[in-house]
């Protein structure tokens, strides 16, 4: 790293005299959270006029959803999910044009969090037809139609990170090729290696400003360094390109700090501030937010940087008014102008949340040693919203997570000495957190629940429990002496689900949940069947079931993770042998599947062979079973206007064999007295939007028992 640090270090000592300045006092973490709020609620407040998909309006949004993964308040995410609802989740008009692809950022953010597919289908129709349909044209600015490629330096702002979310996403690389290609290209054209600065476009190679020096836009450069932040920010460690993509923001940020003025700020011609004296807030803020990011990542030298940016962060906040309203921002334009001091516009409300965000990181992080985990990805595929188990270190009370990359706050779970959270890992990538205390910050986002389980004594004692994918209940002691039900079943219900809230508790107050209402339903009809996930003792080709639960125990309930006991009493599984079991579930947020530990014990020391049941269905469905691949899938035939419900089942020890008795389904294994038995059922379901058909569903069931087989790597330090 100390090559990394060599040019920073050499333009610090040769900067004006003014950056020689002693550093401010240290910024405080409830400071900057309180400016950014206020910034942010005026411009809620005060809308733009700009269209909601414009490129001015979406660096905005790309502000608030930066403030949105720090502030305690969900309305700032709420907003923006607002704003795609409204804009049906589409780009800007001009297909090509980068300036209407900035938007797609916000809404890839979105659904990293919220998973909702609706968010990213039309990104990713858009790219794949710009993918299909690619353009090769020259750069030149002055050509009709060549704004269909990045031919201004303010693109690589608006659609590179957009680009890189969707194929974060995806794992689809040939939306990363295409950014990386798309990027040198214009660097070749428009970045200048002697001055280490972007031209604007190719109508600037030859103007010069008043005192001869070249033209060099400080918000058409502040786009680029920002640009590269968002990019660097999903590029993987390990990726060939990044070692250039991070030489090129060093070399940029050197070049800048020795253009930092004496108030802190920059002006809107870097190499000619004295023609346009105006403080400027729009250029300034990215260069804040670029310069803070690198600090925080390790890699610009804080000794030559933290001082910039606490000047810098200082003179922003001496632009923004009493009521919120941040001023000095040069409005739209190509190149450097004089304007009116009070101006303002939504694209510098952006760049100031966007540099809080990392002020804010810095603050917090200033006293504090947080406990670094590093998640690795050892798969070929990507591993998207799959929790993450690190143990806690010591010291560290009520810990919470921080993205290392983004500075977002993560949504987390602590479950005894273990700490889980949601990754997002491309094929072969490694991701670091920061593990720190809620103390340290201002505020701690609401999380959003997205497991639950709970004991629903309201309705005969049922058990159910649910992620934000699926649904299920079992069955307890009362039901079995309701004169109108009477059911003695441990067989798995199935509820099935549209949406990505919780919907169990909601279903149940209403006392009705057998037709869609917009979120799913229950249709499965479990009866005394083994339903989708059931066990049964076979002994002499034939089932012995238990009976209804007797007693429940919740160990952890959400919001990522829930996990209860059921015990079973005793039942009889022939030649005078019985058995009593006590089964532990867990569901995770992202997953249609619950792991299940149970431990039986009975009065003979001999194995048993456990049959976990999906119940078969009149009718022609599909039915998979893979012993090598340890599962067993089922695709219902369809019911009607409710569709087909899928059901798998993975054995990560080994199936034994699979067998058809009563209309079950069994995946057989086999299980020893007093020692775990683990296996993992789940449900999908057709209506969903995750699984159009059998296929899909067949390969969701594979691809969970493969991922069982290659965990991921978690270290800590």
């Amino acid at each position: 790293m100390a090559a990394m640090f060599q040019t920073a270090h050499a333009v610090a000592a040769e900067a004006p005299a003014t950056q020689a300045a002693a550093p401010s006092a240290a910024i405080n973490p409830k400071a900057v959270l309180s400016a950014m709020e206020r910034v942010a609620d005026w411009q809620l407040a005060n809308p733009s006029q700009h269209r909601p998909d414009d490129w001015t309006q979406a660096v905005g949004y790309n502000g608030i959803m930066a403030l949105a993964n720090i502030s305690g308040s969900s309305k700032y995410r709420d907003a923006m999910i607002a704003m795609g609802e409204k804009n049906s989740w589409k780009l800007g008009p001009n297909h090509y044009h980068a300036d209407d692809h900035i938007v797609g950022q916000t809404y890839a953010e979105l659904y990293l969090q919220l998973r909702d597919p609706k968010m990213i289908a039309p990104l990713g129709a858009s790219f794949d037809d710009i993918l299909t349909n690619r353009r090769s044209g020259s750069l030149d600015f002055t050509v009709k139609g060549n704004q269909d490629r990045w031919s201004w330096c303010d693109a690589l702002y608006m659609a590179p990170p957009a680009w890189l979310r969707l194929w974060a996403i995806t794992g689809d690389q040939r939306y990363l090729d295409f950014a990386i290609s798309e990027w040198w290209t214009t660097s070749d054209y428009l970045y200048d290696k002697e001055e280490h600065l972007y031209f604007r476009d190719s109508n600037y190679f030859d103007k010069r400003e008043a005192n001869g020096k070249k033209v060099y836009w400080s918000r058409g450069n502040g786009w680029v360094m920002g640009g590269l932040v968002r990019v660097l920010q999903y590029l993987p460690e390990n990726h060939p390109e990044r070692p250039r993509f991070i030489q090129q923001y060093q070399d940029m940020a050197a070049k800048l700090l020795t253009l930092q003025q004496a108030d802190g700020l920059w002006r809107a011609s870097l190499l000619d501030p004295a023609t346009y004296p105006m403080k400027e807030s729009s250029g300034s803020a990215l260069y804040t937010y670029a310069f803070a990011w690198g600090v925080n990542q390790g890699l610009l030298d804080a000794k030559a940087f933290k001082p910039a940016v606490q000047k810098a962060w200082t003179a922003l906040m001496a632009n923004v008014q009493a009521d919120g309203k941040l001023t000095h921002v040069q409005p739209i334009g190509l190149a450097p102008k004089v304007f009116d001091d009070n101006l303002t516009e939504v694209y510098g409300v952006g760049g100031f949340l966007l540099a809080g965000s990392e002020v804010y990181r810095m603050a917090v992080l200033e006293k504090t040693k947080p406990q670094t985990v590093s998640v690795a990805n050892p798969t070929d595929g990507v591993r998207g919203d799959e929790l993450a188990e690190a143990k806690l270190g010591a010291g560290i009370n009520k810990p919470v997570v921080m993205d290392a990359a983004t500075s977002a706050i993560v949504n987390s779970q602590v479950i005894g000495k273990q700490i889980v959270f949601p990754v997002n890992l491309a094929a072969g990538e490694t991701r670091r957190y920061l593990v720190l205390p809620a103390e340290r910050l201002a505020a701690v986002p609401p999380a959003d629940v997205r497991a639950h389980a709970r004991f629903v004594p309201e309705r005969l004692d049922d058990f159910a429990w649910e992620s934000d994918r699926t649904a299920h209940r079992v069955y307890g002691p009362a039901i079995i002496k309701d004169p109108k039900e009477h059911l003695i079943s441990s067989g798995v219900d199935v509820w099935v689900k549209k949406v990505r809230t919780p919907v169990i508790d909601k279903w149940y107050k209403r006392g009705e949940y057998h037709h869609d209402v917009g979120e799913g339903l229950d249709y499965y009809d479990v009866g005394q069947s083994r339903g989708c996930g059931g066990t049964t003792i076979v002994a002499d080709g034939q089932l012995h079931n238990s009976s209804n639960f007797t007693k429940y125990k919740v160990i952890a309930d959400g919001p990522l993770r829930a996990v209860f006991e059921l015990t079973y009493g005793g039942f009889a599984v022939g030649n005078g042998r019985t058995v009593s079991e006590v089964k532990r579930f867990s569901i995770d947020a992202g997953s249609n599947m619950t792991r299940v530990e149970t431990r039986y014990t009975s009065n003979s020391k001999e194995p048993l062979t456990v049959g976990v049941g999906i119940v078969q269905r009149d009718g022609v469905g599909h039915y998979t079973a893979d012993a090598g691949a340890g599962f067993n899938s089922y695709w219902e035939p369809a019911r009607g206007d409710n569709g087909s419900t899928g059901c798998g089942v993975i054995l990560p020890a080994g199936v034994k064999a699979f067998d058809v008795i009563d209309k079950q389904q069994l995946t057989l294994g086999t299980a020893q007295p007093g020692q775990p038995f683990v296996y993992y059922f789940g449900a999908g379901w057709s209506k969903s939007g995750d699984f159009i058909d059998a296929a899909a569903w067949d390969a969701y069931v594979r691809g969970y028992a493969q991922k069982l087989q290659a965990p991921l790597k978690v270290s800590t330090k």
